[in-house]
C-alpha cells in the first residue's frame, strides 16, 4: 500500500522536469526554425510585402515571382551543376581518403604516429580566413585558379582532418580478432579492407559526408577569391550577388535562391539520416 502510495509521488516530482525540458527543446527548435520559416515566406511573398515597412509573419497573396526572377537569370542552372560537382566530388575523395589514413593511424604502429594526430586537431583550430591568402598563391602556383579544381582541392584539405579523427574512432571500435579471423579464412588485407571494414565505419563515413557537404555547398569565401575572371565556373552562392544592388536589393529575389539552395541539403539530409543517426551515436559513444 505505501508503495502504490509512493509511486504517484515520485512520478509528480519528475513530470515538473521533464515538462521544462520538453517546452525548452520546443522553444529552441521554434528559434532554429523561424529563420528557415522567415526565409521561405519571404520567397513567396510578392515585392512590395518583403519591401515594407511592417513585416508579417504572413502572406494572404503568396506569389512565384521571386523564384521566377531566379531561374531567369542567366547561367543560373550552370552555378547549380558546378557546385553539385564540387560538393560530389569533395564528399567522395574526403570520404575515401578519410577511411584510409584513418585506417592507417589506427591499425599500424609507425614514427610519429601521435604528432600526426596532434596535427590533425591543431589543423582544427585554424581559421580558414587566414589560410585563403597563402591558398591564392598556392592555387595560382598550380595555375589552377579560376577552375573547378581550385574549390575542391582546399575544401578536401579542410574536411581531412575532422574526418580522419572522427573515422579512426570507428575503425578503432572494430575488433582486430576480427581481422585476425579475415586473415585465417583467406582474405586478403585489400578484401577485409573494402568488403569488412568499409560496411562496418560506414555510418561513420555518412556523419562526416555531412560536414563536408554542408560546407561545401554554402561556401562563399573560396568561390569568391579564386573564381576571379571565370565567371562560367562560379558556384551557386555567387548567383546571390546579382540581386544585390547599392540602393535596392532584391531581398524576395536573395530568398528565393536561398531557399533552392537549401533544397538539395534537405534532399541529402533524408537520403542519410538513417546512417546519420546510427553515425552520429557512434562517434558519441566513442
Amino acid at each position: 500500500m505505501s508503495e502504490a502510495v509512493r509511486a504517484p509521488r515520485r512520478w509528480r516530482i519528475r513530470r515538473p522536469w521533464r515538462l521544462a525540458a520538453e517546452s525548452a527543446a520546443v522553444l529552441i527548435a521554434v528559434v532554429v526554425a523561424f529563420p528557415l520559416y522567415w526565409m521561405v515566406l519571404s520567397a513567396f511573398k510578392p515585392a512590395g510585402e518583403v519591401q515594407s515597412d511592417e513585416p508579417r509573419p504572413w502572406t494572404l497573396e503568396p506569389s512565384l515571382d521571386s523564384f521566377r526572377r531566379v531561374f531567369e537569370q542567366q547561367d543560373f542552372g550552370r552555378y547549380f551543376l558546378n557546385s553539385l560537382l564540387v560538393a560530389s566530388a569533395v564528399v567522395v575523395a574526403s570520404a575515401l581518403i578519410a577511411f584510409l589514413a584513418a585506417t592507417a593511424v589506427t591499425r599500424f604502429r609507425f614514427k610519429f604516429r601521435t604528432t600526426l594526430l596532434i596535427m590533425f586537431l591543431a589543423a582544427q583550430m585554424v581559421p580558414i580566413e587566414a589560410l585563403t591568402i597563402p591558398m591564392f598563391f598556392l592555387m595560382r602556383d598550380f595555375n589552377a585558379l579560376n577552375t573547378l579544381y581550385s574549390l575542391i582541392l582546399p575544401h578536401i584539405a579542410f574536411s581531412l582532418p575532422f574526418a580522419i579523427w572522427m573515422l579512426r574512432g570507428f575503425v578503432k571500435a572494430v575488433p582486430e580478432a576480427l581481422e585476425e579471423q579475415a586473415f585465417i579464412d583467406g582474405a586478403s588485407r585489400t578484401r577485409f579492407l573494402w568488403q569488412i571494414l568499409f560496411p562496418l565505419v560506414f555510418p561513420g563515413l555518412v556523419a562526416t559526408s555531412v560536414f563536408s557537404f554542408i560546407s561545401t555547398w554554402n561556401d562563399f569565401l573560396f568561390a569568391k577569391s579564386f573564381i576571379i575572371s571565370a565567371t562560367e565556373n562560379s558556384t551557386l552562392p555567387m548567383a546571390l550577388l546579382v540581386f544585390f544592388d547599392t540602393e535596392t536589393p532584391d531581398w524576395g529575389g536573395v530568398m528565393a535562391a536561398s531557399t533552392v539552395m537549401t533544397i538539395p541539403v534537405l534532399i541529402f539530409f533524408v537520403a542519410v539520416q538513417r546512417h546519420l543517426v546510427s553515425g552520429i551515436g557512434g562517434a558519441m559513444k566513442d
